[in-house]
């Protein structure tokens, strides 16, 4: 054991210490109150110990919290852009304190990589700020001048709005969703996920400590069966945000139907990239192997199938087996460690079993296929995969495995890379490796996602839209496009003096 890592252990230990030792509840109308449910243990995918008992929200608990954020709504909206803007400014200023703290905390609860969960806070306060400078001009619009009327819009917040964040990279995830709510004068009822609900803690204490009102943030711990389905057909919520799988999208729309609450899904994926014969080889190496095996593969955005062309198939193929069998497994919080343990033991039940399924299907496995628990003991670490030999109608083409295991499928020309890309439910992402502008430029208007990367691994740019298609989801992120969904646009018709008004029965 390195040094480095023992001194990441000894100071995790520190920061963990008091969910040990103090059961996690909820915050609702700036308290923290363990409700009135049961509690469940959260315990750490690294080894299975335990890290703390988390309280469970019952019906009571989240309709306190929804009225909290609805009797908070109307001062909140009413408070100056420019008012929100500096709360916002101090919240990001309060995260980068926490950075380490942030970082050690999301690796032992969720199992990621310390090298990546660096860039937690430092994302969380990029992403409050990014909204906060647009929150003084969150509700201007458009002005549209007639020969007799004068037409504007203004936007005004939504209201009370659900923010149902996943598992795995949970603190970056919740600001994003939650920062451009609460720059457009929203209030938030925050649900994280029951697997990896420890940093939302330390993100409502930063808010806290930046001066938000009481019942501008809540936020509840538990399970969606009670506490998600609860908040997600509460009369006040007016919208709801969910960052999940496909079939928890499924659900929540149907729960959300009978209050016509505006929805905005982004959920799974099954990405391609796609290498031509002509992209950049070492290049397009890097990013295939960064876009899957980061993050332990547990990415809504990973391009988990590599749609690879005949004519480089080989070379590139044995150039990407070197690379993944290099890939280094360890403890989330060694600095020199690449891929960790899954997020829970169901997850990894789930992501071993294609293991299997590939065989059965007639692939190859190439590189991994295997767990990791003979050598490394109870956590949930699997071998960075690599399948070969497949066939696009395969379950492993087909369903989102979400860890590290990459599927690779041949394709001659681009009408079949085409073809393969969208031979899928999904349609979140795609990457294209080619030197071809032209060629780069067609794929890119037929390949069905709601983004697509060329030359590129996923870079993200604030202002941009994010978000997918089919059942990737509903909706758009980014710029304006969040002010879009957390706020209403309103039209005022202004006649002038010229304009006569129809007359009847005179």
């Amino acid at each position: 054991m390195s040094e480095q890592l023992q001194e990441n252990i000894a100071k995790a230990e520190g920061y963990l210490a008091r969910f040990k030792e103090n059961t996690l509840g909820h915050y609702i109308n700036g308290e923290w109150t363990l409700g009135q449910g049961e509690t469940f243990d959260n315990t750490t995918p690294f080894d299975q110990s335990f890290l703390g008992k988390v309280a469970a929200a019952t019906e009571a608990d989240v309709n306190a919290a929804c009225e909290a954020a609805e009797a908070a709504a109307a001062e909140w909206a009413a408070t100056p852009g420019a008012e929100r803007r500096k709360i916002l400014h101090r919240l990001g200023d309060e995260l980068e304190k926490r950075a380490e703290e942030i970082a050690m905390v999301e690796s032992m609860d969720c199992g990621q990589a310390i090298r990546f969960m660096r860039q937690a806070a430092v994302r969380g306060a990029a992403n409050f700020r990014f909204f906060a400078d647009q929150a003084p001009e969150a509700r201007n619009g458009l002005s549209l001048h007639q020969q007799e009327h004068t037409n504007y819009t203004v936007r005004n917040p939504i209201g009370p709005v659900a923010v149902i964040t996943p598992w795995n990279t949970p603190f970056m995830l919740s600001t994003w969703k939650i920062a451009p709510a609460l720059a457009a004068g929203c209030t938030v009822v925050h649900k994280p996920a029951e697997l990896s609900p420890l940093t939302a803690s330390i993100l409502a204490e930063c808010a806290e400590a930046a001066g938000l009102p009481k019942g501008v943030w809540n936020m509840v711990n538990g399970f969606g069966a009670v506490a998600g389905k609860t908040l997600t057909e509460h009369p006040a919520i007016k919208a709801v945000a969910l960052v999940g799988d496909s079939a928890t999208g499924k659900l929540i729309q149907a729960q959300t139907a009978q209050t016509l609450k505006r929805l905005h899904l982004e959920l799974g994926g099954k990405n391609p990239v796609i290498v031509f014969d002509d992209a950049d080889f070492d290049r397009a190496l890097d990013a295939v192997v960064f876009m899957i095996y980061s993050l332990n593969g547990q990415r809504c955005t990973s391009s988990s199938r590599l749609l690879v062309q005949s004519g480089i198939k080989d070379k590139f193929l044995a150039a990407l087996k070197e690379r993944v069998a290099n890939i280094k497994v360890g403890h989330p919080l060694d600095p020199a460690t690449e891929v960790g343990p899954l997020v829970h033991t169901g997850h990894y039940d789930k992501v071993t079993s294609y293991f299997e399924i590939a065989k059965e299907d007639g692939a190859t496995v190439a590189v991994g296929g295997k767990s990791l628990r003979d050598e490394m003991g109870p956590g949930n670490f699997v071998t960075p995969t690599l399948f070969v030999e497949a066939k696009n109608s395969m379950r492993i083409a087909q369903e989102e495995i979400f860890g590290p295991v990459l599927t690779a499928i041949e394709f001659e020309t681009e009408e079949e890379a085409v073809k393969l890309a969208n031979e899928t439910i999904y349609g979140l992402a795609g990457y294209i490796w080619t030197s071809n502008t032209g060629r780069a430029m067609r794929m890119a208007d037929k390949v069905e996602a709601g983004m697509l990367w060329v030359n590129s691994e996923n870079n993200r740019n604030l202002p941009s839209p994010f978000g997918g298609v089919k059942m990737s989801g509903i909706g758009r992120d980014g710029g304006d496009w969040s002010f879009d969904f957390y706020m209403e646009t309103k039209n005022v018709c202004i006649a002038h003096d010229t304009h006569r008004v129809p007359v009847l029965g005179r």
